[in-house]
């Protein structure tokens, strides 16, 4: 996590400050649930939260106690006694760190994915938008980078939106995966403390109670959820890595928005380099890179170890900050992109029509040629064309073979472009809804 790609609001849900307060917060409802139950005095849960509501705590007195002890918890705890006073021996009765620790931390993720939610939602009202100004702008469709058939533009940013549209629906699947909370003691028996303060802690905190843990919740979950922030920075880096090969000086269909005195190159002015793209590629490299040891942490020691601990320490942080930064500048970057439909239409008509190769090969077939014939008929008269040597169209009119199945104007008729773009409605209805 590195100033350069963090967003305040994501940074500040992992500031030991926040981690503190929600500590504090689920210690004094703890307090609240066993004054309930008569185990602790009622007085005692409202000194704790009247001491502690407000109170900022001493981060740097906490990492003191913690080098003498060796145990951040405990540390909180000594230093939570430090502004509670003696009411504060009734607080943690029964309970595990990792209560407190994971109750924790899912807290966290959930606020995260609250945020990355509405980052998504930014992405989808951009592409939307673009999509439907550029819905019938033609272009071409390549397939291993080699021109094929006729799309739009407004399809390939459709495409996007479909993608993104999944990915907000995984991410509110695996924020419902982590929003559990576990106040169950050692090793999850309830032993020394009623699973009824769990519900209480569970409610008062947005969560739902896990229905076992062992010392620690299940680390499934968390799998889940970095595993879908993984999925999210692929599709970022999918489109990320299309508008690198449009923005080519080969192919230049669009391009990313270069403002006002901005530089591409300290040797070379005239560069506009696509660097936005290139950093959201990058950066989404290293949200994938937390996928693996998030489903390696599944494999604990029994009821519990602190193998996952360390890594999830650096994951959780760096992976929910790195893709908020990337979503949204993914949805500044789609939300300015230079598009040239002049310089689509100039690459759609470079091959002389043989992008309307499949659909003389079906009408062939159609009047009666094989298809093995059809296809050496077509791939015969489109290869010249390949190597820039005449016009598919006149080339097919030529070919006496042809002819014997084709007349010219039915041979014409088959470079209708229209023709490839006659469902492009339907297909946007499927994605955005009748409106």
């Amino acid at each position: 996590m590195i100033p350069r790609y963090t967003r305040p609001e994501m940074a500040a849900i992992w500031e030991p400050q926040t981690r503190f307060k929600i500590w504090f917060e689920i210690e004094a409802h703890a307090a609240d649930a066993l004054a309930e139950l008569g185990v602790i005095p009622r007085e005692a849960a409202k000194t704790i939260w009247a001491k502690g509501r407000d109170a900022t705590f001493d981060a740097a007195r906490i990492d003191e106690i913690e080098r003498e002890i060796k145990h951040d918890v405990l540390a909180f705890l000594t230093h939570l006694a430090e502004i509670v006073g003696p009411e504060a021996r009734f607080v943690h009765q029964g309970m595990t760190s990792s209560d407190v620790l994971d109750t924790c931390l899912n807290v966290q993720l959930v606020r995260c994915a609250d945020i990355l939610i509405a980052d998504i939602d930014k992405v989808l009202t951009a592409l939307k938008q673009r999509a439907f100004e550029h819905k019938m702008t033609p272009t071409i469709g390549r397939s291993h980078g080699i021109h094929a058939e006729p799309v739009t533009f407004g399809l390939k940013l459709a495409y996007a939106y479909a993608e993104f549209s999944r990915a907000r629906d995984r991410l509110v699947l695996a924020r419902k995966e982590v929003a559990t909370c576990a106040i169950s003691g050692a090793v999850g028996t309830f032993a020394q403390i009623d699973p009824s303060v769990e519900a209480h802690v569970a409610h008062a905190m947005g969560l739902t109670v896990e229905p076992i843990s062992t010392q620690v919740i299940p680390r499934d979950r968390h799998a889940m959820y970095f595993a879908t922030l993984g999925v999210i920075a692929s599709s970022v880096e999918r489109l990320a890595t299309e508008i690198r090969h449009l923005q080519r000086t080969e192919v230049l269909e669009a391009e990313e928005f270069f403002s006002e005195g901005q530089k591409g190159s300290s040797a070379m002015p005239h560069k506009r380099n696509p660097v936005l793209s290139e950093n959201l590629t990058g950066l989404s490299r290293m949200v994938r890179a937390y996928v693996t040891p998030a489903l390696e942490n599944v494999v604990l020691w029994h009821e519990r170890d602190i193998s996952h601990s360390s890594a999830e320490r650096m994951m959780g942080p760096d992976a929910t900050v790195t893709l908020d930064f990337a979503l949204n500048r993914l949805a500044g970057l789609i939300d300015k992109l230079l598009i040239y439909p002049a310089n689509m239409q100039k690459n759609l008509d470079r091959l002389s029509g043989l992008v309307h190769s499949q659909r003389l090969l079906l009408a062939l077939t159609q009047k009666g040629a094989s298809r093995e014939e059809a296809y050496r008929l077509v791939q015969r008269n489109a290869m010249p064309v390949w190597r820039g040597q005449g016009d598919f169209q006149a080339l097919l009119k030529h070919d006496a073979e042809v002819k014997k199945y084709l007349t010219d104007a039915e041979i014409e008729e088959q470079f209708d472009l229209g023709y490839h773009l006659k469902h492009v409605d339907t297909i946007f209805r499927r994605v955005f809804g009748e409106a």
